[in-house]
């Protein structure tokens, strides 16, 4: 790809709980041909590690990536086939690179997901107070007025953190809780994950097909169930 004329989404991993969603979000953005830029917080390094049992490392960072989206939700090490997805479309950058492309507005970014944003995130956004890449890449986006999606992952939800999403909300983020429907007809757990990275998607504009949607039709998740949704890989 021309490096002059890539435009790509900014990825933030934070240190909540559902390192799957954010797999789910790459796998959709990379299957819909767009760039990424990536950055995991220290934290969520370790919520990796927890989720996974593999680590996330700069110097293998490609690998780890490889290997992260071929897991399924389900903890399958290879749930999706490798070498299909174009990983020269994504460019990693380490949370504590305060220098790198995604910390300017001069930077050509389409906009950023936070998938998942733990709570700790959400207040440091929501207070600009931008202590890594993750969270100086959301508060340019708002800047910028750039489309700025966090999928929020924690409950309950104390006072603090309501009145921090609806300082998001305010600052024009769309605030995005990681809350899986069951309309779909979802019988595995990776289509509960897909349905909510598709909202996230839905919120950034991004073309995808990971989940059925809603047709008027009572009854059309369990007609899916039952034999009409597409297969697991």
């Amino acid at each position: 790809m021309d490096d002059s004329k890539r435009a790509p989404w900014v990825v933030g991993v934070s240190g909540a709980s559902g390192t799957p969603y954010a797999a789910a979000v790459l796998r959709g953005l990379l299957e819909a041909g767009e760039s990424v830029d990536l950055v995991i917080s220290r934290a969520a390094r370790l919520t990796l590690l927890d989720e996974t049992g593999e680590p996330f490392r700069d110097a293998h960072w490609r690998a780890d990536l490889e290997s992260l989206l071929a897991r399924g939700a389900d903890g399958t090490p290879d749930a999706f086939p490798r070498g299909v997805l174009d990983l020269s479309a994504v460019r990693y950058w380490p949370a504590g690179d305060l220098a790198a492309g995604p910390s300017s507005g001069s930077y050509p970014a389409k906009g950023m997901l936070i998938v998942p944003a733990s709570t700790a995130c959400v207040a440091g956004v929501a207070l600009g107070l931008s202590k890594d890449l993750l969270q100086r890449a959301a508060s340019v986006t708002l800047k910028e007025r750039r489309p700025l999606v966090v999928a929020v992952r924690e409950t309950p939800l104390g006072g603090q953190t309501l009145r921090h999403l609806v300082a998001l909300d305010d600052a024009g983020a769309v605030v995005l809780p990681a809350s899986p429907a069951f309309y779909a007809g979802a019988t595995h757990i990776q289509h509960l994950v897909d349905f909510v990275a598709g909202r996230a998607l839905d919120a950034a504009g991004v073309s995808h097909k990971l989940y059925r949607r809603w047709e008027g039709e009572l009854g059309g998740g369990r007609a899916d169930a039952q034999g009409t949704q597409p297969p697991m890989p």
